[in-house]
């Protein structure tokens, strides 16, 4: 056990696991941040039938979805079932009821005890966790002798619940935990948290990966990073946060998007923290001016409306991922020729905060190499962290100690400030910082919004002149 090891462990206890472990094949399948809390659950160092136990778990419970039917009929034969999802619950106030999905099964509307939405209202946004569903047929015999042909629901009814994420967390202990750390030690110990191997990555590098996460921990941030494929863009999103939404190929509507005004719901930029748009040349909409426009109103300042919905506001991230390999026009060109039309319109691409230079990381081939070995934070627990750590404002810090220099407009300002408030949030939660080190944080940020500058001032030079933006710290 390294040096850092033994602190990571001393210092955050059980929130520290060992990393090797969520690599076990038998939780494969699962998201990551699902992964290590089984593993945390299950895992006992003298013990040589943990593995099997967990394995056991995971097949019982959490079936493939191809096993859809085998599951439902063991269900009726048996009168109840258990199983691992991601559980969601829907209200439908015309009906006076609410509804259960159950995404591994494709059912969306079961039924679920008001006493579990209660108890756990964040079942609301959709919640993993293990639960005991009992088939109630005689619910659907009720429903038919009220003169109705069939039910307005599956007659399954979440009784039992237990969410997997952690709640009980201390925001202030995290706080604190990272005095016991130096920069590079915590630096390292954050980059082995999302999964990956520290020691295969520069110092710039790990600043990158790190900036892949101020989405997630800072509110309203609109990030794009192009890349090769294989770098980890997707699976960071996938997989280090429960409260992300990923649109992966598809066509999306302003509905899924924004509000739906049948259903009288919102959609997932009103109750995630970050979308996530996958393969962005691929992206399509149902009705491109109208999505595209309400996009970058929203990219403004965070409120939205459609239809019935006047002026709501949302603080979720937007982050824009695209697959590309640089050829002999270079850096520009390549980014130029890959962006689709609604992205090279430059009031849209002015409202991006910064271009995180993807083509700099290596790929993640190897995963005795590239991915990481020895303790980090759980994956839940980080996912956490991040989400509360979201009401955090470092704003009068940035203030007091960066000083912006040259030809700022109040998009480049806000852009530069959003993206140093969540990466000094990661970096130095404690507010603590050597001027030097902070240095080298305001510098790749200010060339992540010099990146958006570029490009803009390639697609119209007469609007967006050649200019450099540079920054110093104050003190």
């Amino acid at each position: 056990m390294s040096t850092l090891d033994e602190k990571v462990l001393r210092v955050f206890g059980d929130v520290a696991v060992d990393k090797r472990l969520a690599k076990l094949e038998v939780v494969s399948r699962l998201p990551r941040f699902i992964a290590e809390y089984l593993i945390s659950r299950y895992y006992h160092s003298d013990s040589v039938n943990w593995i099997n136990k967990l394995a056991k778990v995971v097949e019982e419970y959490y079936p493939d979805p191809r096993d859809k039917d085998r599951v439902l009929s063991k269900a009726k034969r048996e009168g109840r079932i258990t199983l691992i999802d991601e559980y969601k619950v829907v209200v439908n106030l015309k009906k006076n009821m609410y509804f259960l999905h159950i995404p591994n099964l494709q059912i969306y509307d079961a039924l679920v005890s008001e006493s579990i939405v209660e108890r756990y209202e964040r079942i609301l946004s959709g919640l993993w966790g293990i639960g005991v569903l009992e088939y109630r047929p005689e619910l659907a015999e009720v429903a038919m002798s009220r003169g109705r042909d069939k039910p307005s629901f599956t007659p399954l009814i979440l009784v039992e619940f237990e969410p997997f994420q952690v709640y009980n967390i201390d925001v202030k202990a995290f706080i604190e935990g990272r005095r016991a750390f130096t920069t590079q030690e915590w630096i390292d110990l954050l980059i082995k948290s999302i999964g990956l191997n520290p020691s295969m990555y520069s110092e710039r590098q790990k600043l990158l990966l790190l900036i892949r996460l101020v989405p997630l921990i800072e509110g309203n941030v609109n990030l794009m990073e192009l890349g090769p494929r294989a770098t980890g863009k997707t699976y960071l999103y996938r997989n280090i946060s429960y409260y992300t939404r990923i649109y992966a190929g598809g066509t999306i509507s302003a509905a899924r998007l924004f509000y739906d005004a049948r259903l009288r719901i919102l959609g997932d930029i009103g109750t995630r923290d970050a979308v996530i748009f996958d393969e962005i040349a691929r992206v399509k909409f149902t009705n491109p001016d109208e999505v595209v426009a309400k996009l970058k109103d929203y990219m403004v300042d965070g409120f939205f409306e459609r239809g019935q919905l006047k002026r709501a506001h949302s603080d979720c991230s937007l982050v824009f991922i695209g697959n590309i390999e640089l050829s002999s026009k270079g850096i520009l060109g390549s980014i130029i020729d890959y962006l689709p039309g609604f992205m090279k319109d430059t009031a849209f691409l002015d409202r991006i905060h910064g271009l995180l230079p993807g083509w700099e990381l290596p790929k993640i081939l190897r995963s005795d190499i590239h991915l990481a070995q020895g303790y980090g934070l759980a994956t839940d627990y980080l996912s956490e962290i991040l989400h509360r750590m979201r009401a955090y404002s470092f704003e009068t810090l940035v203030e007091q100690h960066v000083e912006l220099v040259d030809n700022y407009t109040i998009r480049d300002e806000k852009a530069v400030k959003k993206l140093l408030s969540g990466t000094i949030k990661l970096v130095y939660p404690h507010g603590e910082f050597d001027n030097r080190e902070l240095k080298k944080i305001i510098d790749i940020v200010v060339e992540l919004r010099q990146n958006v500058v570029n490009i803009l001032s390639e697609l119209a030079p007469h609007e967006f002149p050649r200019k450099r933006l540079s920054a110093q710290v104050l003190g």
